[in-house]
């Protein structure tokens, strides 16, 4: 009887572990990857979509601006983690046809009219923008932009021109460009700036505080110390060394800054 009791026992445990991999491994993130296109005049912008198949419903929305390379891995990995986390997001391209730049010359030609025309950069983030809605699994009423370096100005700008998102983060984004105007901006900003970054300068970090603070803007400044311009990505050490920049990867700052989002993200769709 005792025996028995024994092998009874062996089986249910057994069963229950299996059982309870089967059940860790079906809550597992499914993460779908689609490539989505769409016309701007006559030329193709290629962007990359990723969610979780695994999360039925409607989800918060997030574009992901590129640094000024465009299209690399870097915007991708980034929209994946999103994904990951129960977000809808969509790397975008802001060039056109996947461009990517392979130098810092190339990537200044790609970049310079943005910087000299923000509504530019506007009009192509409203766009890509419009077909991120038209995902089913997408909750019109939270989305948010997000960019690096160049794709951080980006956002910052659109926010002040009126892009209509909940709102945007910029990671060690440039502060120049348009200004604030209280009647437009619809976003709440959030920017995450480097202490040794040395392509902002103080006096662009003062008029960009200066400019939303005139206005009352819902937005949170925060700077992490001994971080340089690009310290969200693991390949800058080498790209700096590789082109003579002033920028490395910062891990911690890269994790703070990823969770400073994501809690600025919680903030404000509870608003």
């Amino acid at each position: 009887m005792k025996t028995r009791s024994i092998i009874f026992f062996t089986i249910f445990l057994t069963m229950s572990i299996i059982s309870t991999g089967f059940s860790e491994k079906a809550s597992l993130p499914k993460i779908k990857e689609e490539k989505v296109t769409y016309l701007i005049g006559n030329t193709v912008f290629k962007c990359v979509i990723y969610y979780d198949e695994s999360r039925p419903g409607k989800h918060p929305g997030v574009l992901v601006v590129p640094e000024w390379w465009g299209m690399t891995d870097y915007p991708l990995m980034r929209a994946r983690k999103l994904a990951e986390l129960g977000y809808v997001a969509m790397a975008v391209d802001m060039f056109g046809e996947g461009k990517v730049a392979a130098n810092p010359t190339e990537a200044q030609q790609l970049t310079k009219p943005f910087y000299s025309d923000p509504q530019l950069a506007k009009a192509r983030l409203t766009a890509a923008l419009a077909k991120l809605k038209t995902f089913r699994q997408v909750d019109l009423h939270n989305i948010f932009a997000i960019g690096y370096c160049f794709g951080g100005s980006v956002v910052l700008n659109s926010a002040k021109l009126g892009v209509d998102v909940k709102g945007v983060v910029s990671f060690h984004g440039g502060l120049a460009g348009a200004p604030a105007d209280k009647a437009l901006l619809k976003a709440k900003i959030l920017v995450c700036h480097g202490g040794s970054d040395k392509f902002v300068t103080e006096k662009d970090v003062e008029a960009f505080r200066h400019q939303l603070d005139s206005i009352k803007a819902d937005y949170k400044f925060i700077v992490y110390p001994n971080a340089t311009h690009a310290f969200t990505n693991p390949e800058a050490t080498a790209i700096g060394k590789k082109f003579d920049m002033p920028i490395e990867y910062n891990p911690k700052a890269d994790l703070d800054s990823w969770n400073d989002m994501q809690t600025f993200f919680n903030r404000v769709m509870n608003k």
